[in-house]
C-alpha cells in the first residue's frame, strides 16, 4: 500500500530529528453493513476509511501523528510537524527494511474484497425477522444486523520491519423486542468470528432470531431481581466478558507501566483462587481477537496471565516493554490508524476448569445465574464494576426458580478472582468490542464461573491538534 522507498525516507527523516524509534502504520479499511428494522431494510451502509499514522519513540515519550495521504512530501511533512514538539538531537541513518512473510493462520472464504453478498445478507435478515416473530406473537419489533470488514495493514519501522497482514471479520446480531400489557422486554445475540461471508454457515438465522425471542419472553413477565450480596454462577461465553474487563485490563502494561493497575507489583503472587487459570490467545483460528500480527508487526502468541491463581505474565506492547522490563507480547493493538497502540487483549478467557453447570447450581442456596451479561462500566485501575445482565435466573436451593427481568453485578476484579470457587468445563468463546486507550478494538472472550460482575471507559493518548485540510492530525502522550 505504501512504497518502501518513502516509508524508508520518512523513517530516516523522523530518526535525524531526534527520534530513537520511528514505525508507520497503513490502513486501508472496507466495511459493509445491512440492518433490518420494521420487516424492511432500514439501510445498507459501505464506506473505505485509508491512513497513515506515524509514531515517534524518544526515551519515555510517545508522539503520533496521523494522514490520508501516502505522497512523500505529506508524509514528510507530518512527520517534521511531530518532531517540532522535540528538542532532540538525531542521527543521519538509512534504513532497510526485512519484509516477514507469515502464514495465514485465519483464511477467509468470502471476503469483502471479492464481493459484498448483499442479496444473501438481506435474505438472512428476513429469514431472522420471520423467525422471530413466529415464536409468539408477543414480540412486537426485530432489529437484524451483519456486519463484515476487511482491514488491510502494512507495518514499517526504523528497526527494518516491514509486515504486512489482511484481517476478515463478520458479525450478525439479533434483536428482538416483546411486550405485552405495557411491560416490555428485549432480547439480544450477536456472535462474531475472523471469517469472511461463509461465516453465515456456522449459524442458522431461524435459530439466531429464535435465540433472541425467547430471551426476550422470558424476561417480558419475570420478576424483579432481589438485592444484596450473594454468590453468582455466570454462563460459559460471558465470565471472560467480565475478566476482560474488571480484570484483564489491570494486566495490560498501558495501566501497569503508570502504575495504575492494582497488580503492577504483584507479579509471582497469588491474585487470584488456585482454580483460576487465565490466558489471552492470538493464535485459535479465526476467533474473533484473533490475528497473524499485531498493529506493531510483532506476531501473536498465546500468553499464560494467571496459572494456578498465580499472575505469570502481562500484555505487553513495545512501549509497555521499555518501560516495565517485560518482554513484548505481541499485544500492541490499535482500531484504527488514528490511534497510537497500545497494550491490549485478543481472546482472553479462563481456560477450562473441572466443573459443570449442575454442580454450579447445586453449591448455590439462593444466588443469581447470569446466562448472558449485557453492558457495564468499570473503574480502569481499581477494577470496581457494574455489569447488567442480559439474561439472568434466581437461583434458590441449587435450582433454577425463575427468570429475573433485569440484575446488576456490582463488585471489584481483584476481589471477585479471590472469590471464584469454580470454574466450568464447557469454555465457549464470545464476540465483543471494547473501548480503552486506542479506542475500541476487536475482541474475544469468554468461560463460565461462580462470582460477581464489564465496560470500560474511553479516553485518548494525549490531544489532538489539526494540521491542515489535508485532514491530519497530531497526538502526543508525555
Amino acid at each position: 500500500m505504501l512504497n518502501p522507498s518513502v516509508a524508508q525516507a520518512v523513517i530516516d527523516r523522523g530518526l535525524f530529528l531526534g527520534a530513537d524509534f520511528v514505525d508507520l502504520f497503513v490502513e486501508n479499511q472496507k466495511i459493509t453493513e445491512v440492518e433490518l428494522l420494521s420487516s424492511k431494510i432500514e439501510k445498507i451502509n459501505s464506506g473505505i476509511d485509508f491512513g497513515v499514522g506515524l509514531r515517534m519513540v524518544v526515551g519515555r515519550r510517545v508522539l503520533y501523528g496521523y494522514t490520508n495521504h501516502t505522497e512523500q512530501d505529506e508524509l514528510l511533512r507530518v512527520i517534521s510537524l511531530i518532531a517540532a514538539q522535540l528538542k532532540a538531537d538525531g542521527v543521519e541513518r538509512t534504513t532497510s527494511f526485512v519484509k516477514q512473510d507469515l502464514a495465514n493462520r485465519h483464511p477467509a472464504k468470502h471476503p469483502l474484497s471479492t464481493g459484498s453478498n448483499i442479496d444473501a445478507k438481506v435474505e438472512f435478515l428476513k429469514k431472522m425477522d420471520g423467525a422471530a416473530r413466529g415464536e409468539h406473537n408477543f414480540v412486537q419489533q426485530f432489529i437484524g444486523r451483519v456486519l463484515q470488514r476487511e482491514q488491510q495493514v502494512e507495518i514499517f519501522n526504523s528497526d527494518g520491519l516491514h509486515a504486512q497482514d489482511v484481517r476478515h471479520y463478520c458479525r450478525i446480531s439479533a434483536t428482538a423486542v416483546a411486550e405485552d400489557g405495557g411491560e416490555q422486554a428485549s432480547g439480544y445475540v450477536a456472535p462474531g468470528a475472523l471469517q469472511g461471508w461463509e461465516f453465515n454457515t456456522n449459524h442458522d438465522a431461524t435459530d439466531l432470531a429464535q435465540q433472541a425471542a425467547k430471551q426476550a419472553l422470558v424476561k417480558l413477565h419475570a420478576a424483579d431481581c432481589p438485592s444484596g450480596e450473594m454468590p453468582v454462577v455466570i454462563g460459559n461465553g460471558f465470565g471472560g466478558v467480565i475478566f476482560h474487563e474488571a480484570c484483564g485490563h489491570l494486566l495490560e502494561t498501558t495501566s501497569v507501566e503508570k502504575k495504575a493497575s492494582v497488580f503492577h507489583d504483584k507479579m509471582g503472587e497469588m491474585i487470584a483462587n488456585p482454580v483460576v487459570s487465565a490466558v489471552d490467545d492470538g493464535l485459535l483460528e479465526n476467533a474473533w481477537g484473533s490475528i497473524n500480527i499485531d498493529d506493531e508487526g510483532m506476531p501473536t502468541k498465546r500468553t499464560q496471565l494467571i496459572k494456578d491463581g498465580k499472575l505469570t505474565s502481562f500484555m505487553v506492547d513495545r512501549v509497555g516493554a521499555m518501560k516495565t522490563g517485560f518482554e513484548a507480547t505481541g499485544s500492541g493493538r490499535r482500531q484504527s490508524y488514528k490511534f497510537a497502540p497500545a497494550s491490549r487483549m485478543r481472546n482472553t478467557f479462563i481456560e477450562a476448569g473441572d466443573s459443570n453447570l449442575d454442580e454450579m447450581l447445586a453449591s448455590v442456596d439462593r444466588g443469581i445465574y447470569a446466562k448472558k451479561m449485557g453492558g457495564g462500566s468499570v473503574q480502569p485501575g481499581t477494577g470496581e464494576f457494574n455489569f447488567n445482565v442480559q439474561e439472568g435466573y434466581l437461583i434458590e436451593n441449587g435450582k433454577i426458580a425463575g427468570p429475573l427481568k433485569s440484575a446488576t453485578l456490582i463488585s471489584t476484579g481483584p476481589k471477585v478472582l479471590k472469590e471464584i470457587s469454580m470454574v466450568g468445563s464447557d469454555l465457549e468463546l464470545a464476540a465483543g468490542m471494547c473501548g480503552s486507550v486506542s479506542s475500541s478494538s476487536w475482541n474475544g472472550s469468554a468461560r463460565k464461573k461462580r462470582t460477581l460482575f464489564q465496560k470500560c471507559a474511553t479516553s485518548e493518548l494525549g490531544k489532538i491538534l489539526n494540521l491542515s485540510a489535508a485532514d491530519a492530525a497530531l497526538k502526543v502522550a508525555l
